[in-house]
């Protein structure tokens, strides 16, 4: 079972920054992309960033320039330094990866449990 943790969350005025980071953690064999998604009251889940093991990034046209993902295979974890921080950016964000829990297995999408940012004007 792969299990994935988020943190730093929280409230943040507008122009300010916050870093999210997210472990993965349990049975894990191998791990492809990652990625951080939001959700924001009444809307659809968006994709806000990905990153593959080879290290490419791509990004939101909402957040381009404002944040950045980056990820440590070693710790198997995935962060999101969000900076010059817009009240539009408040949403629920997860992370996400694509990965095997076995040589065996097939690959599979997990799921964090998703961190509350909270953009104030």
């Amino acid at each position: 079972q792969v299990q994935l943790v988020e943190s730093g969350g929280g409230l943040v005025q507008a122009g300010g920054s916050l870093r999210l980071s997210c472990a993965a953690s349990g049975n894990i064999f191998s791990i492809n992309d990652m990625a951080w998604y939001r959700q924001a009251p009444g809307k659809q889940r968006e994709l806000v960033a990905t990153i593959t093991r080879a290290v490419s990034t791509n990004y939101a046209d909402s957040v381009k320039g404002r944040f950045t993902i980056f990820r440590d295979n070693a710790k198997n974890m995935v962060s999101l330094q969000m900076n010059s921080l817009k009240p539009e950016d408040t949403a629920v964000y997860y992370c996400s990866i694509n990965g095997r829990a076995r040589s065996w297995e097939r690959l599979s999408t997990y799921w964090g449990q998703g961190t509350q940012v909270t953009v104030s004007s």
